[in-house]
């Protein structure tokens, strides 16, 4: 039985229409806190079960005779690793087969902010004795390309990030790795660093957002603390502001680049090329 958290969320839910084709629909379990929200992949034949990443009995529940869970990542900023632990607490009480978690890139090493909360949560998954694999996720191009439409309508895509080269990569790539490690009869690798083939700068893609819209959409570096006033002025909450800004400027210094090659490999083609992304978002 393959288990997904977080199940309704825009990764899981790409996760399991990835693995619903690689194994049969009722080996897959979608754990979610709001079971009428995938009535869709119930209908499907996955199988559908309660879980809140604050409730450990939930958890219990949605993990019993699970043999791999994916645990995605909380989006609950500042209490993931509390969050994190009862998942993974509830997986070894299941004594599950493969416990995979949805980590960042360079977790180990990465100066962003957000990786601290990473780095805690793949600890407590080492210290729990568990079979394990991290996958370190790079910069979902998304990120960028889900806000477009403000640039186009600004004239111009604001940033933080200089001329750093940022290795980002669909969602839907991501989650095909995730359902190939899942799916896969093989042992997994315990660490794979996942990043997009090509990596560009905000400069690139305000260019070829430019060259397929036919309109002059020059890209805006601005200090930190600008961007991230910025950020909190068009009602972006501020710890998700803060992080989008120290992310930015991090970035400016290299920690979403990486030229490893290891998403692409591991999906056996190509990841999403940068005139790819601008063409679905714009679509």
């Amino acid at each position: 039985m393959i288990i997904v958290t977080a199940a309704s969320g825009q990764l899981g839910r790409l996760v399991i229409e990835q693995l619903l084709k690689r194994v049969p629909a009722a080996h897959i379990v979608a754990a979610v806190r709001d079971v009428s929200k995938v009535a869709d992949l119930a209908a499907q034949g996955v199988q559908v079960r309660q879980a809140d990443y604050t409730d450990p009995a939930s958890l219990d529940r949605a993990l019993a005779g699970a043999s791999k869970v994916l645990l995605i990542s909380s989006n609950d900023l500042g209490q993931r690793v509390a969050q994190h632990r009862n998942v993974i607490d509830a997986a070894a009480r299941a004594k599950v087969g493969l416990l995979a978690y949805t980590s960042v890139l360079h977790a180990d090493t990465s100066t962003l902010g957000l990786a601290a909360e990473h780095r805690e949560t793949e600890a407590a998954i080492l210290a729990s004795g568990l079979p394990y694999t991290l996958l370190r996720n790079g910069w979902y191009v998304e990120n960028y390309t889900g806000s477009l439409g403000a640039a186009i309508a600004h004239g111009a895509l604001a940033g933080a990030a200089a001329d750093g080269r940022i290795a980002a990569a669909a969602r839907a790539d991501y989650a095909e790795a995730a359902a190939i490690v899942l799916a896969s009869a093989a042992a997994p690798q315990a660490i794979y660093e996942l990043a997009g083939d090509q990596s560009f700068t905000l400069t690139e893609l305000a260019a070829e957002v430019s060259r397929q819209t036919g309109k002059q959409i020059p890209y805006a570096n601005m200090p930190q603390q600008a961007y991230l006033d910025l950020l909190l002025n068009v009602g972006l909450p501020p710890a998700l502001a803060q992080l989008v800004a120290d992310s930015d400027a991090r970035a400016a210094h290299g920690a979403l680049d990486d030229n490893s090659g290891v998403l692409g490999r591991l999906l056996g083609r190509p990841t999403q090329t940068l005139e790819q992304a601008v063409r679905a978002a714009l679509a």
